[in-house]
């Protein structure tokens, strides 16, 4: 929801960075699986109750997740980086939700609802953009993406406001859990109805 207006005031400092390290010969791929490995070891952190840890690993996954997108955009942007971006964002999302359910078992049911609900945000919005392809569509917000991207009321920016609040406040987490995963489904119905009003016949 609020990604667009987030990334006019952090792309432009995280650009800088980008180019910066695109001259020392880092690749936006290896900035992208190093990022999703450190951000990993918040499952244990968050098995084992150590939030404060989680939270640091979460928070330098989600650097690594803007600097990758950086050092694209500088060099040039890959089918196979934006691949791996995608694909490793939504594993690294269900496994700090996995590290939750290991930690504390009593919270394992909305551990699953939250899960669940990243299924349907995930498959609808991948679903949508192949098929827009397909289509020959464009990608209206002009992110420079690797693919075309479908917005909603849970997006990139609200998922780190509740991987953050999941270690800051984890006696809350079955609200979190329910307030979220909420607004994935309605980021899900969302998308399904532009689905149908895009690709309709």
């Amino acid at each position: 929801m609020f990604d667009a207006a987030l990334r006019r005031v952090i792309d432009p400092p995280l650009d800088v960075l980008g180019s910066g390290l695109a001259r020392m010969g880092v690749s936006a791929n290896a900035i992208t699986v190093g990022g999703f490995l450190v951000g990993i070891l918040a499952v244990p952190a968050l098995a084992f109750g150590r939030y404060d840890v989680a939270l640091a690993l979460i928070l330098i996954n989600r650097l690594g997740d803007g600097l990758d997108g950086a050092v694209a955009r500088s060099v040039g942007a890959s089918d196979l980086g934006g691949y791996l971006d995608i694909v490793l964002d939504f594993v690294f999302y269900s496994a700090v939700v996995f590290g939750v359910a290991l930690g504390r078992p009593d919270q394992a049911v909305w551990a699953a609802f939250l899960i669940f609900s990243f299924v349907g945000t995930g498959v609808s919005f991948l679903a949508y953009a192949i098929i827009a392809a397909k289509r020959g569509g464009e990608d209206k917000r002009q992110e420079r993406k690797s693919f075309i991207y479908l917005g909603g009321l849970a997006e990139g920016a609200e998922t780190i406001l509740a991987l953050v609040l999941i270690c800051v406040l984890p006696d809350l987490f079955a609200w979190v859990a329910a307030v979220f995963g909420a607004m994935c489904w309605i980021t899900t119905a969302t998308r399904v109805t532009e689905a149908v009003r895009a690709f309709g016949d």
